[in-house]
């Protein structure tokens, strides 16, 4: 005998809560797995960071390249420590579009880890900051010993030509310069408009552009909590010239080639996980 329509609408209901209620209980665990492997990453920053940082003031007298890799050896800890606790790991490709000549790097920003793997990815780099950010205590101090080019806000028209100067010495110590045209750390899937700082100076200092581009935002947001464990990837384009465009039709280019790839690369979160 065949159910009634009623019937049969009430027999697969009842089926499908106990699958809905399944999902619901494996998403409450990997959300609280989430939250323990975050905090215990965060415990780990916390132990480990002011001592390297005073390590890192007492190397002082290092010339700028060998103290610039002895500080970024705290990256590859934090780089470590996220594989280890929270099963971030990384993947990289376009890695035959670095070269040797020094250049201007553009990456996209949305999380804390690009910052981490490229400076022990590429050659040494003089990250562009505002010049606040040198008095956060320990990573401040730390951060002003490997060789940053700092903006003065209120230096006004006068801050180009200030990063420009402090890019060229850089380049004359082996360092390449590298700045986050977004201006902040904007949260994966949204886009904002890059500012041109990035190609001017590139034009300035005549010199290419390498964008990069990668998909970490997913798995590392911003703040403590948040941290997914998945495989990370870095897509590294060729270099664009700065001699054949203005500073918006150079920024326009870089933009485009890096908002297009992170949407290739998409979402490395596992399905149905939040």
């Amino acid at each position: 005998m065949r159910p009634t329509s009623g019937e049969g609408q009430s027999h697969r209901g009842a089926s499908s809560a106990p699958a809905a209620a399944g999902t619901g209980v494996a998403k409450s665990r990997a959300s609280g797995d989430h939250i323990v492997r975050s905090l215990a990453f965060a415990l780990f920053q916390m132990i480990v960071t002011p001592p390297y940082a005073l390590l890192v003031l007492a190397l002082f007298w290092l010339p700028p390249i060998p103290r610039y890799r002895f500080i970024t050896n705290w990256c590859a800890m934090n780089l470590w420590a996220a594989r280890v606790i929270c099963g971030i790991r990384h993947r990289v490709i376009g890695i035959e579009n670095v070269g040797t000549t020094p250049l201007i790097v553009a990456c996209k920003h949305s999380s804390t880890w690009e910052t981490l793997f490229l400076s022990r990815l590429l050659p040494p780099l003089a990250y562009v900051a505002k010049k606040e950010l040198l008095s956060v205590p320990f990573f401040g101090w730390g951060f002003r010993l490997a060789s940053p080019i700092t903006i003065d806000r209120k230096a006004g028209q006068d801050a180009m030509s200030q990063i420009a100067k402090q890019g060229r010495e850089r380049f004359a110590q082996g360092f390449w310069i590298i700045l986050y045209p977004e201006g902040t750390r904007i949260p994966a899937g949204k886009r904002v408009r890059y500012k041109t700082g990035t190609s001017r100076l590139a034009i300035e200092m005549q010199t290419p552009i390498l964008p990069i581009a990668h998909n970490a935002g997913w798995l590392w947001p911003k703040g403590v909590m948040g941290k997914r464990p998945g495989t990370i990837t870095l897509s590294i384009g060729k270099p664009i010239a700065a001699d054949a465009m203005d500073p918006a039709q150079l920024m326009q280019a870089v933009e485009t080639w890096i908002e297009n790839e992170v949407v290739r690369l998409g979402d490395p979160r596992s399905p149905g996980i939040d």
